[in-house]
């Protein structure tokens, strides 16, 4: 099963995507009411492929964290793909999970954020439970991204 969220923002691709690829590093300055700290395990020099993040989180969620290893990504066509490898609803709810994110440049200088979801379900678990969840949250995660580099044109430039 796999479905799509769309987000037009007003920052450019290659800043909102370099954000993304870093949420390790903001999460927890931008979000502190969910994500109470995070890090990068790098298995990968090569563009971090391969490379694992952990977000840990606060008791605002009912799972304590989430790892998502970087599957693939492409700097110039401000692409990456991230698989959950352990924690959050695998293997409670979710079989596999993976997400792949794509930012277009837009005509106004902003962008379009395009992430898909792919998933298995466990047997018994209701697609709408799981899928709300998460179409909420990786919209959240590029609003947080985005109002932090309009706040901060500097950052990701």
């Amino acid at each position: 099963m796999s479905w799509i969220v769309e987000v037009e923002s007003p920052v450019a691709a290659p800043r909102l995507f370099k954000a993304l690829l870093e949420w390790h590093n903001l999460a927890p300055k931008l979000t502190p009411e969910i994500v109470s700290s995070a890090q990068m395990i790098i298995l990968n020099e090569s563009e971090g492929v391969g490379s694992v993040r952990q977000f840990n989180f606060t008791p605002v969620l009912p799972f304590e964290y989430i790892k998502e290893r970087l599957d693939f990504v492409d700097l110039e066509k401000f692409e990456s793909k991230h698989s959950l490898v352990e924690g959050g609803d695998l293997g409670t709810k979710l079989e596999m999970a993976t997400t792949e994110y794509k930012f277009t440049p837009s005509s106004t200088g902003g962008c379009a954020a395009k992430m898909v979801m792919t998933y298995k379900l466990l047997p018994g678990v209701e697609v709408t439970e799981v899928e709300e969840k998460a179409k909420g949250a990786v919209t959240a995660i590029v609003k947080a991204a985005e109002a932090y580099l309009i706040a901060n044109p500097n950052a990701y430039a």
